[in-house]
């Protein structure tokens, strides 16, 4: 994530903001030009930007933001959607009579318009299912209907469709999954990351004529998904898991392997961006100890940078780490990345900086859900 500042006053704002605490001018993100900016008001109600490359433009804000305030991004005034880029692609919202469930509704469109920010800035192919209903993305955001015996909503994937139970958004019951998991990592913006990360797989994998790389990277897709997740489910990973996966579940089936890594790459871009747009440098005192340079490099949508990402991922989360233990907290980063893992993020790397191909679409005989 870049750093931001009100274009007006020059005080620092965050993604999230929505006004100035300083001069008090509404915010709003603005997708066509990639910042969090300040905005003004004319007199037909539209709202225009200060920034010398917003001259000519006006903007709208987002029917979710002006009605629901759940949305802090803006619309080019010539564009016929009342939504904003992220929330058109959410077609099912909960039950709004209920108050939690916006409370809840707001934390899941949060975590997801982060998400969309990086799938922009990596020039993904994003097109919704309202355009393209075989090959397009949506998101539907569900609470457990309330009788205890119908059944429970939930998160996966399928086809394109991401479908995130509401629970996901209650900190005190996405903890309680977590540690019934046995899981040392389960956010939000993680949820997001990972079934996304299925849906790129039917686009840039299945869709890109990158079978055989894949599998030869993450192994045969084509095993029996339900049969997997069964033994998964029943016997665990195995012991030496961390030689060769990011997580114990991707241990499951290599859509998973996929999902999980892919989701770990997600994180690694957004937090190094973030590192680079702070200005952040370690200088121990020690030359055998981590160290770490604000290198732009690190952030370059290029086959190249990848070596960079790695060599700054380490020094990073090991501060990380020690920022949160030093705060009573767990480790903010409970990953042992192997070798194996890096081959595989490199994979991940190469398919997101090489150009898109156009997608030869074939679906399968059945969507499967994927968790």
């Amino acid at each position: 994530m870049k750093v931001f500042h009100c274009d007006h006053c020059d005080h620092l704002v965050f993604f999230e903001s929505v006004m100035c605490v300083v001069c008090e001018h509404t915010l709003a993100y603005l997708p066509d030009l990639g910042v969090t900016g300040s905005l003004d008001q004319s007199r037909d109600g539209l709202w225009t930007s200060p920034l010398e490359r917003a001259r000519g433009k006006t903007y709208r804000l987002c029917q979710n933001y002006t009605e629901h305030a759940v949305c802090n991004w803006a619309v080019p005034a010539d564009d016929p959607e009342p939504y904003c880029q992220s929330c058109r692609l959410t077609r099912v919202i909960p039950n709004l009579a209920n108050p939690a469930n916006k409370a809840a509704w707001y934390k899941l469109e949060l975590a997801k318009r982060r998400l969309l920010y990086t799938l922009i800035a990596l020039k993904l192919p994003l097109v919704s299912k309202a355009d393209d209903p075989a090959g397009g993305l949506a998101f539907e955001f569900l609470a457990d209907p309330e009788d205890p015996s119908l059944p429970r909503v939930l998160t996966g994937h399928a086809d394109g469709l991401i479908t995130v139970n509401l629970a996901e958004a209650d900190d005190a019951e996405r903890e309680r999954r977590r540690t019934q998991m046995h899981e040392p990592y389960r956010t939000v913006l993680g949820h997001f990351r990972h079934e996304v990360g299925h849906h790129y797989w039917n686009v840039l994998i299945r869709d890109g004529g990158r079978l055989d790389s894949f599998r030869d990277v993450f192994g045969d897709e084509r095993a029996d998904y339900g049969a997997a997740l069964q033994r998964h489910y029943a016997d665990g990973a195995p012991s030496d898991w961390q030689n060769n996966f990011i997580s114990a579940y991707a241990t499951a089936h290599p859509w998973e392997d996929w999902a999980e890594t892919w989701a770990h790459y997600l994180h690694m871009v957004d937090a190094l961006e973030t590192a680079v747009g702070c200005g952040i440098s370690i200088r121990p005192r020690r030359a055998d100890e981590p160290s770490l340079k604000p290198d732009t490099k690190v952030v370059s949508r290029t086959p190249s940078a990848f070596d960079a990402m790695i060599a700054s991922w380490h020094p990073l989360t090991y501060v990380l780490n020690n920022l949160n233990r030093g705060l009573g907290q767990p480790d903010g980063y409970p990953f042992v990345i192997s070798e194996k893992v890096i081959e595989k993020l490199r994979f991940v790397h190469d398919v997101t900086t090489a150009p898109q191909p156009a997608p030869k679409r074939t679906p399968p005989a059945a969507a499967v859900a994927v968790a």
